[in-house]
């Protein structure tokens, strides 16, 4: 380890992650893998989760690549994190950029159909049911005029 020169970014599924922090850290960068879902990952390529990432080999960045890509198959349903896609059926887990632009899909179908949380989302209001007569206000405060 003394020997070989530190990486310090590592490029995983299109994801630049920091080559200091340990392998189980570093894929929590990725968008769409959490602490636990990276632990899964490491663990099924057999490498050390508290190895530092920036000193692993190709192979074992490509193993972990690998896995990252399979992972989807390997889980339990109720892991992935897109069970029963609307439009699909299909249990999805997402990565990276794909989980931006199906939620932006998912916006913009609700805005269309003119559904009540898409016209909320629409009007830049609060969409859970939140109180809004005195919370979440915007914009500059006028502020009070002193009397003189």
């Amino acid at each position: 380890m003394a020997d070989e020169e530190i990486r310090h970014l590592v490029r995983i599924m299109n994801t630049d992650l920091q080559g200091s922090q340990p392998v189980m850290y570093a894929l929590t960068g990725i968008r769409g893998i959490g602490l636990r879902t990276s632990r899964i990952i490491v663990d099924s390529t057999g490498i050390n989760p508290k190895e530092t990432i920036g000193y692993l080999s190709d192979e074992d960045i490509a193993k972990l690549d690998d896995a990252i890509a399979s992972f989807e198959s390997n889980i339990p349903t109720w892991m992935l994190n897109r069970c029963e896609d609307p439009l699909t059926g299909d249990d999805k887990h997402l990565l990276g950029q794909d989980i931006i632009m199906t939620l932006r899909e998912d916006l913009n179908n609700l805005k269309k159909v003119r559904a009540y949380r898409g016209m909320r989302h629409e009007r830049g209001l609060k969409v859970r049911g939140q109180r809004t007569k005195s919370t979440g206000r915007r914009g500059s405060t006028i502020g009070v005029s002193k009397k003189k």
